[in-house]
């Protein structure tokens, strides 16, 4: 079913940003050009949906972009077979795999219908749908990471090689798609090494992390050859991050709030069903405060993977706010997000359970910004108040409020609990 509804999103928007320069990348390599792309922009620079000047430099003779070669691989198949249309169907499926890979995931932490209902949720979320059919790594990514976070699971209940290095292959492609990825994989990949190796398998733990090193010492071998650096990023401008100083860094603090709450790139004005994510955390919280894992398995199973999904999400909204030179561009809100979307439904359908009419209304209200915008025909809304209309302008603070009162009901109630 999302796959249908992505692919009811072709034609919505345009080409914006790195997608142009994906595009180029990977007509190289179907055409046989590899990374120097220096005849793609002589000779199709100018016609869409290739971009108009590039954003890399020459190295060893040959031009280069800061974007790896990873994705455009992925993609160049389906590029020599139909062009970009064919990419972008490609990429829908991807990220309706990615979907139903997060309902399995939160299956481990609540039953249906909770954890299919926050799946779709999720899925038809604003920022979902503008990502699903853009040529960006970002759902692909939330694929790879979620496979591996089950892979990762199953290890724990039961030590199967398949599992293992399975999750080790899911993990050890995800830094040629972008290098930043290593960070929200990292969580997956200790948890797994040490899941396996506790049930016996020691052997089998040093194998997973060989695969996942062979893969990242040959990355950055070839990332030397092709682009002067360890990642693709040094053949972008410097520093990759835009901030060069620890005071640079320091003031990037802020947008631990702004990815969520500002008024232009929060990811909650356009989806606020994920602020159900907050409430989900803050049940794992108060869950391992109270040791419920000890009296009863299947919570102690369900608290290792809301674990793991929120290492991902924590992992991913460190690179958001830190690494990320600007979170404002020609993209739509929350874009930096997207590839923790399908390792945060779990969170999400443990909150759409515990507080289900706060949850209803929350999706209500992200169903009807999708709507808006596939009626619109605009991804990127720059200075319009919706889906909101006049209250826009509580932003951020209204939503700091619902957040805070959300929490403080949840902690009254639970105080209540244990009072009586």
């Amino acid at each position: 079913m999302l796959f249908a509804v992505y692919c009811g999103t072709l034609g919505v928007g345009g080409y914006a940003g790195d997608e142009r320069h994906f595009l180029i990348a990977a007509a190289s390599v179907a055409e046989g050009g590899g990374v120097d792309l220096a005849d793609e922009y002589a000779q199709g620079a100018a016609a869409d949906p290739f971009p108009l000047r590039t954003d890399g430099r020459f190295v060893a003779g040959r031009l280069v972009e800061p974007h790896g070669i990873g994705f455009p691989l992925l993609v160049a198949p389906a590029y020599a077979l139909g062009g970009d249309t064919l990419v972008v169907l490609l990429l829908a499926a991807i990220a309706a795999l990615a979907f139903v890979l997060g309902a399995e995931l939160a299956r481990r932490v609540v039953p249906d219908p909770w954890a299919t209902w926050a799946a779709l949720l999720a899925g038809l979320s604003p920022p979902a749908l503008a990502s699903a059919t853009a040529v960006l790594p970002a759902l692909t990514a939330g694929a790879l990471l979620a496979g591996a976070a089950l892979c990762a699971l199953a290890v724990r209940e039961r030590p199967l090689m398949r599992s293992a290095y399975g999750g080790a292959a899911l993990l050890a492609v995800l830094p040629w798609l972008d290098p930043w990825l290593l960070v929200p994989a990292a969580p997956v990949a200790l948890l797994l090494a040490r899941w396996t190796s506790r049930r016996g398998r020691a052997l089998v733990a040093l194998g997973t992390l060989e695969v996942q090193l062979a893969s990242l010492v040959f990355y950055v071998s070839l990332n030397d050859r092709l682009y002067g650096g360890f990642t693709p990023l040094a053949a972008g401008e410097s520093p990759a991050t835009g901030a060069a100083s620890v005071g640079e860094y320091a003031e990037r603090v802020e947008r631990l709030a702004e990815l969520w709450v500002d008024r232009d790139v929060g990811l909650l004005r356009w989806a606020p069903v994920f602020a159900l994510a907050f409430l989900g955390a803050w049940l794992l919280w108060r869950s391992r405060r109270e040791r419920l894992g000890r009296l009863v398995p299947e919570q102690r199973d369900a608290e290792h993977a809301a674990f793991l999904a929120c290492c991902v999400c924590a992992g991913q909204v460190a690179v958001a706010a830190f690494a990320v030179p600007s979170l404002e561009g020609p993209w739509f809100p929350g874009t930096q997000l997207v590839a923790a979307l399908p390792c945060a439904v779990p969170l999400v359908a443990w909150g759409l359970r515990h507080a289900p009419r706060a949850g209803w209304a929350l999706g209500a209200l992200t169903l009807g910004a999708s709507a808006w915008l596939a009626l619109t025909a605009q991804w990127v809304p720059p200075g319009s108040d919706a889906p909101w209309g006049p209250l826009v302008v509580l932003w951020p603070l209204g939503a700091a409020l619902a957040l805070g009162a959300v929490a403080g009901a949840l902690w009254w109630r639970s105080r209540r609990e244990l009072r009586l």
